[in-house]
């Protein structure tokens, strides 16, 4: 979601062209009405001369000229109205919710410029609908998993399986509080492409971070294995979680709700992409800034050619691999990387898919105080 001088989302509109005649053309609407003009003076001018040289009368001469005149006329005039009738079709079809259709731009008077003006509007508004469409797909795909995790703990104190003890309770508290949390970010999401979205950063230590997010998702899979579901989510309980944080003291700075969202897609997008009884590992390293955090989300699923490295972190990009492996997996949305991307760029750092001999592993690097300042 760009090319043939198209806006892609997120990016900026196509500068108009310069004008090299400084606002005078030569070929200007201005310029063929006045040659059409003198045009006509010339040629009722000459046939009025070869009428006296001839002795031809005159009825004959204004006839003559009459025709002349308004073959030029309509031809001028047909010159005039076929551009105004395409931009009228593109304007019916931009009002219809149709931005894929361009007028051309082969004119160099105001009509080209009338032209280039609609194509740079019909840019601005396709690329204003595809944004709109995709924060609902990334608002929807976020709510999911506390929305999920929520259900869980209700329907497990409904059917007996446990008890509704503070402990419980607690739990549905923190997945309620979450999607309070994310439900917030909706106006963050909207400004996205604008790169105005605040960060809270914090210092907090990792192991106690990242083995709550790894027993989250553990309790969001359990829960959607007995929900059907089309969510493009996983619903593996077979796939084993590790995490390896050394040293175990270790603290970052960064927003912990972002993070999130990175480590979970991550998680999602590695267990679905896992074998049966496969392992996903998670591991935490220092960075070389103070409290800088380098990330690794490492499956053992067939891996991502490097052809489609590039592409990885596309919206809607479902990778090179037509079925997921394992049971309860499916396709996904083609949304978590994409997010995941996003919340990193937000702090400043990097995420990329690195060279493994099994599987597929992406590194997650955060420039920890460096962020702050920046």
């Amino acid at each position: 979601m760009s090319g043939n001088g198209r806006r892609a989302a997120g990016g900026n509109p196509r500068p108009r062209t310069e004008d090299p005649w400084g606002g005078v053309r030569p070929f200007s609407i201005k310029t063929k009405l006045g040659a059409l003009v003198v045009i006509a003076v010339l040629i009722t001018t000459g046939l009025s001369i070869v009428a006296v040289h001839t002795k031809t009368e005159l009825r004959f001469i204004m006839v003559f000229s009459m025709i002349a005149t308004l073959l030029i006329t309509q031809f001028v005039a047909h010159s005039l109205t076929m551009p105004l009738d395409e931009m009228n079709a593109v304007a019916r079809s931009i009002s219809q919710g149709d931005y894929t259709r361009r007028v051309r731009e082969s004119r160099r008077d105001e009509l080209g410029d009338l032209a280039q003006t609609i194509n740079v509007m019909a840019d601005e508004l396709e690329a204003q609908d595809l944004q709109r469409k995709e924060l609902v797909a990334n608002v929807s795909h976020e709510l999911r998993t506390p929305i999920a995790g929520l259900r869980a703990v209700l329907e497990n104190i409904v059917d007996g399986v446990t008890e509704a003890d503070p402990e419980t309770m607690r739990t549905a508290l923190k997945q309620t509080e979450r999607l309070g949390r994310l439900v917030e970010t909706l106006l963050d999401l909207s400004r996205l492409d604008n790169g105005v979205v605040p960060l809270k950063l914090r210092r907090f230590e990792v192991w106690p971070y990242l083995s709550g997010v790894l027993k989250e998702a553990n309790m969001v899979a359990s829960a959607r294995a007995g929900i059907a579901s089309g969510s493009g989510s996983h619903t593996r309980t077979d796939v084993h979680l590790h995490l390896d944080v050394s040293p175990p003291e270790l603290t970052a700075h960064a927003d912990p709700e972002r993070i999130h969202q990175v480590v979970a897609n991550l998680i999602d997008n590695a267990v679905k992409h896992s074998p049966p009884h496969g392992r996903v590992t998670v591991k935490a390293r220092r960075g070389p800034q103070p409290d800088s955090l380098e990330l690794e989300v490492l499956d053992e699923g067939p891996g991502i050619p490097r052809s489609e490295w590039h592409r990885v972190f596309e919206r809607f990009n479902r990778g090179a691999v037509t079925r997921p492996h394992g049971p309860g997996s499916d396709g996904g949305t083609g949304l978590g990387l994409a997010i995941a991307r996003w919340a990193v760029d937000l702090h400043g750092g990097r995420i990329g898919v690195a060279e493994s001999e099994r599987g597929c592993r992406i590194i997650v690097t955060l420039p920890g105080l460096n962020s702050a300042s920046s």
